[in-house]
């Protein structure tokens, strides 16, 4: 019987990637990376991407697989990933999907359609000039004339997300929020981690601190003399010391944007999975990490324990 998917969700610096290992570890599984920034080679303090001595021995999937002057989609990432999970079913393990990017998550769990028939580059091209022109504001304003719905999910800032909403509606004549009421393609047992605010956000803080000791300002450094100048440098992180390695800000001011820009990326996560997913919730604040996560495994088995049923 094909295994069920377990999906670990939430927003970035609550545990997912410690939660994922484990239940690699305890389910005999292999890890799925449902990030949109980890498959990008050479950036890994910035993204926060699990080390190899970190792995315990666990197969990643996902990571590391492109350059970041590569260009990569959620239809990509569709296309990559189903094919890893039915590998990893073929060969008897059970694929553990870990992801702070909703999207990737849903393109997995739901039969979302990111064929090429929705595209039209002509199309975006205009939009992407319209954007540069007006601004993320008046583009936002021009999605939520068609489809109320698909704006009101869709930050203002996410411009990429907000062309290619208006991409879909232009090509297909339907709304880009149809897509939500897409069927379930998979047996999930998704787990949601959340924390208090204020602890998640004193870590995202703390992280950021970490990440810019470890050497995160030489990783973005080398990206920026190479003249990398697309998709993979507009990841929070990235964007923001790009602007200090232009001259445009101090590097405090860039590393306070950073920290800024990181928290409120964590409340439309939350945000995101909490309107959209099956998700059962976790806080990791009630206990101590691994107790939490014994919890976590308990609820897993009595579910598994219907698998073979």
């Amino acid at each position: 019987m094909t295994k069920t998917l377990i999906a670990v969700v939430g927003p970035t610096a609550v545990g997912k990637t410690a939660l994922g290992i484990q239940l690699a570890q305890r389910f005999a599984g292999e890890v799925v990376s449902g990030d949109a920034m980890q498959v990008y080679k050479r950036m890994d303090i910035g993204t926060a991407k699990v080390r190899f001595e970190e792995m315990h021995g666990v197969p990643h999937h996902l990571i590391d697989v492109l350059e970041p002057s590569e260009s990569w989609t959620v239809a990509s990432f569709q296309e990559k990933a189903r094919a890893v999970i039915d590998d990893i079913r073929e060969r008897g393990k059970r694929p553990i999907l870990v992801g702070g990017t909703g999207l990737y998550v849903q393109a997995i769990t739901h039969a979302l359609d990111f064929n090429e028939a929705s595209s039209d580059p002509d199309f975006r091209a205009r939009m992407e000039a319209y954007a540069k022109a007006h601004g993320e504001a008046a583009l936002h304003a021009c999605l939520a004339e068609q489809d109320m719905a698909a704006a009101q999910r869709i930050h203002p800032n996410n411009s990429r997300r907000v062309i290619r909403a208006l991409e879909v509606i232009h090509v297909t004549g339907k709304p880009y929020s149809a897509q939500e009421q897409a069927p379930a393609t998979e047996r999930v047992i998704m787990i949601g981690l959340t924390m208090a605010r204020e602890r998640l956000y004193e870590r995202i803080n703390k992280r950021v601190d970490e990440m810019m000791t470890a050497g995160l300002l030489e990783e973005v450094r080398q990206l920026h003399e190479e003249g990398i100048r697309g998709q993979s440098i507009q990841a929070i992180g990235y964007k923001e010391l790009y602007q200090y390695l232009d001259g445009e800000v101090s590097l405090a001011e860039a590393v306070a944007q950073l920290k800024q820009n990181s928290r409120r990326y964590a409340k439309r996560q939350l945000t995101w999975f909490r309107n959209r997913s099956e998700a059962v919730w976790f806080h990791m604040d009630e206990d101590e990490p691994a107790r939490v996560f014994e919890k976590i495994f308990a609820f897993i088995e009595g579910k598994l324990s219907y698998e073979h049923e």
